[in-house]
């Protein structure tokens, strides 16, 4: 006659103890309600765009109030669905902690250019999408005036872009203007000329020679006396009074 291994059968006993409290343990934490909503936005977004409520808004909108739904119920691809649809959220990532606390982590679009015309105003995003106005804050960004066309905004994107990543260009160009004929002309912060960049090709050695030039004309008075400086050729810069 066998002998029973106790040892054996109080290790098994003790798995299946184990398995039947932590399943125990996930259903009731699931049935919990969601105590508290927390709204954080990407380190560096310190003026915002959007704001706590209106994120806070958005979960509402979808869940009703949160804090009276069960953990069960919250669909947190859903939700995160819901508050990139806002056009000013770039991306979000929505998720639950143990103590029943529902996260939502925002990183808001960020706007490289602000266009204006007689029916419309927006901001591009750095993607090229369009980006609403802000009651909260107002991006000091260039300002695009003429015939900009969506359609074909890639190459433009590109410009603003560069201008947008370059410490000096973003703090120096202050508007651009597009022509009829697609030709880019642009003003600076501190002195009258225009820059005729022409179209929007050959940008990083059009942008590297107008610092150039910047740089070295500062150094010069003659400097405030010019009202064009002309970009169109990649190896020289022509100025104008």
């Amino acid at each position: 006659m066998k002998r029973f291994n106790w040892q054996n059968i109080r290790l098994v006993l003790i798995v299946f103890l184990m398995l039947f409290l932590y399943s125990f343990s996930l259903k009731k934490n699931s049935k919990r309600l969601i105590n508290a909503v927390n709204i954080s936005f990407t380190a560096g977004q310190d003026n915002l765009f959007i704001t706590h409520e209106i994120v806070n808004n958005l979960l509402i909108q979808k869940q009703k109030d949160p804090i009276k739904i069960k953990k069960e119920d919250l669909n947190l691809k859903s939700l995160e669905k819901l508050l990139v649809s806002h056009e000013m959220i770039e991306s979000a990532e929505v998720f639950l902690t143990i103590n029943g606390s529902l996260n939502a982590k925002i990183k808001q679009k960020t706007p490289i250019v602000r266009y204006v015309s007689s029916n419309a105003m927006y901001y591009l995003d750095n993607k090229g999408d369009k980006m609403p106005l802000s009651e909260n804050f107002s991006a000091r960004v260039p300002i695009i005036f003429g015939d900009f066309d969506m359609d074909n905004k890639e190459k433009y994107v590109t410009l603003f872009n560069a201008i947008a990543k370059d410490d000096f260009l973003k703090k120096s160009i202050t508007g651009i203007e597009i022509l009829p004929s697609g030709n880019i002309v642009m003003t600076n912060r501190d002195y009258d000329f225009e820059i005729l960049f022409g179209s929007p090709i050959h940008v990083d050695q059009k942008l590297k020679n107008y610092k150039a030039f910047y740089m070295h004309a500062i150094k010069d008075t003659l400097i405030n006396n010019y009202k064009l400086v002309n970009l169109l050729f990649t190896n020289q810069v022509v100025c104008k009074n």
